[in-house]
């Protein structure tokens, strides 16, 4: 059946093309190699919305970022981020707020409101932004470095949830 989904893939590109949403929008959601018809147009809509609010270019260049770090990464991160070893303060207030936001998220990925669980996930922005002013994340110790990485494998997974959006970024 790859064939057919392949073909229907064709056929939400081309019907999202004439209803001006940027191939960017679905290649974000087609990413994730969904076959459910109903599932990825509710994801496309979703990331289109959340492609127009002012937060979503700096999450996706911030996503592209760690897709980027972590693909560099020849031993990965344990799954779990270890509180104590967040020494600074931008990355205890993106572990808080990730924390928080993956608890507000998850009921609304249940319920596929993935246009409400963006917009969640665009408070994310200045946490992240901040992190990656004030963090060295290829830090020496090495137990600090992974954790955080860690913390960025969990950002990166939250959104993942939905779409790529480190896809959003145009290309240079």
């Amino acid at each position: 059946n790859k064939q057919v989904l392949t073909y229907m893939l064709d056929r939400f590109k081309g019907r999202y093309e004439d209803e001006h949403i940027p191939a960017e929008v679905f290649q974000s959601v087609a990413a994730r190699q969904l076959s459910n018809p109903l599932d990825i147009h509710l994801r496309v809509l979703a990331v289109h919305a959340f492609n127009q609010l002012p937060e979503a270019e700096a999450l996706a260049a911030a996503n592209k970022r760690v897709s980027n770090i972590l693909s560099k990464q020849t031993d990965l991160p344990s799954k779990e981020v270890n509180p104590d070893l967040l020494t600074e303060s931008a990355e205890q207030a993106l572990a808080k707020t990730l924390m928080a936001l993956t608890g507000a998220v998850s009921p609304l990925l249940e319920a596929r409101d993935y246009t409400s669980a963006l917009k969640e996930l665009a408070r994310l922005r200045d946490p992240v932004d901040q992190f990656f002013d004030d963090v060295m994340v290829m830090a020496e110790q090495s137990e600090i470095r992974m954790n955080r990485l860690a913390l960025l494998q969990k950002l990166q997974e939250l959104f993942l949830n939905i779409a790529d959006i480190s896809l959003l970024v145009p290309a240079k």
